[in-house]
């Protein structure tokens, strides 16, 4: 028999959302096939099974959150009998005590009363805390967790819609049969029942964590955009030369975003400011170039790093752009991948985009984002030239970096693409 912990998803991680179980108590499983996937506020993420057998037996529901090292649930050999996951309606089993500390315990929520399990299903201690507080009557609110039960998320919509308990209908006091029957004529007109033209769709963890970080860049940070056009003919030729042999050699195409990384880090050199991040009234300079890449996501944005950017070559830079942009989408980023970054890079010119105004991610100072490559009419020596154009904009924290020095950053990046000589393979 093994246990299935919640496990550790980095230094600053000690809890989790158990999501969504890939697999059902009586599947068979093998070692490091995906099991269930976890949520964050950090990344989404596909937790492996830690060995083969069959899934005896789910202690931890879909939508819960477990503390790091829970036990969430036990596989055992082949011949074993597999145990349904407690129903929802009926009073579900206890859940295991961690392995690492008895304290981890505390986070899972305990077993609901009976009295609350009969009128709403089974709720947690947070749940009626919040319904509680509130004043709001737990019969009321739609439950989105399995067999509609109440979660946290749930509970956070309804009080987000302003939504207030309706008042108990008063009973209806006793009359004569005579006084109950009225004419036809004077009986109330039967009301018309609209239809439903909106839903209520809680967040997800990642979307919620997303609108947090947007909104306190925003009111922390003083954002201006600088935008500058680049040709990229030059890029853009020496490309079309190599990415079919690129491609063979190393497994995986040749994009323009590992060129701007590279003319990115070349203007950081020059101007140290965009690698730094303001603490208090200190300027912390950071010795690391670890720029972020921005990556779409079904259900959000991620922005994985590249750690020591400055050391790695155009080849270099590629791999760990896919890397980082394909473990993102099948969920298999770990929190420290997403942390430490100095710098970011969102390529919105991806989606043919010409240009946008970014926000920036804190604690970082500055953000560039790349438009489209497309060709253009360009004026050169007083002759008209179809070039490959982009447009480059650069968001930066005003508090720290003022627009002169902003526009010479993005220069820079301008005359490394522009001038490009360096070979690829």
């Amino acid at each position: 028999m093994a246990d299935v912990v919640m496990p550790q998803m980095g230094e600053s991680i000690t809890e989790g959302t158990l999501t969504k179980w890939l697999k059902q108590a009586g599947d068979r499983v093998e070692r490091d096939e995906p099991l269930f996937e976890i949520s964050t506020d950090k990344v989404d993420s596909e937790i492996p099974s830690p060995a083969a057998g069959v899934l005896t037996e789910i202690l931890v529901k879909e939508g819960q959150v477990v503390a790091v090292n829970t036990v969430v649930a036990r596989i055992g050999e082949g011949g074993a009998a597999a145990v349904e996951a407690p129903k929802v309606e009926e009073k579900p089993a206890a859940v295991a005590e961690p392995v690492a500390a008895p304290v981890v315990a505390a986070v899972i929520e305990a077993a609901p009363a009976a009295v609350v399990e009969e009128e709403t299903g089974p709720v947690s201690p947070l749940v009626r805390r919040m319904a509680r507080e509130n004043s709001v009557d737990l019969k009321l609110v739609a439950g989105t967790g399995p067999g509609g039960r109440i979660t946290k998320v749930d509970m956070e919509a309804y009080l987000a819609a302003g939504s207030a308990p309706a008042p108990a209908p008063a009973p209806a006091a006793a009359m004569p049969v005579a006084a109950a029957v009225k004419p036809a004529a004077q009986a109330a007109p039967v009301s018309r029942v609209e239809p439903v033209r909106t839903r209520v769709e809680p967040m997800s963890i990642m979307r919620a964590k997303i609108a947090e970080h947007m909104i306190a860049s925003k009111r922390t940070a003083a954002h201006v955009t600088t935008v500058h056009r680049v040709d990229m003919t030059k890029i853009a030729r020496l490309r079309a030369s190599v990415k079919a042999e690129f491609q063979q050699r190393y497994g995986f195409p040749l994009t323009f975003l590992p060129f701007i990384t590279r003319a990115a880090v070349e203007a950081i050199r020059q101007f140290p400011i965009f690698n730094s991040s303001i603490e208090g009234t200190n300027i912390l300079f950071h010795n690391d170039v670890n720029i972020g890449v921005a990556v779409a996501l079904d259900h959000g944005l991620i922005v994985p790093v590249i750690r020591g950017a400055d050391e790695k070559n155009i080849v270099g830079l590629q791999r760990s752009i896919v890397d980082l942009a394909a473990r993102a989408r099948s969920k298999q980023l770990r929190p420290d991948d997403v942390q430490g970054g100095t710098f970011s890079i969102t390529n919105f010119g991806s989606f043919g985009s010409l240009f946008a105004t970014p926000v920036i991610n804190l604690p970082q100072v500055a953000i560039l984002g790349v438009g489209a490559v497309e060709k253009a009419a360009v004026v050169i020596d007083d002759a008209i030239a179809i070039r490959q154009m982009a447009y480059l904009a650069l968001t930066f924290d005003h508090r720290l970096i003022d627009g002169a020095v902003a526009d010479q950053f993005c220069q820079k990046v301008k005359a490394v693409l522009e001038s490009w000589s360096d070979e690829i393979l």
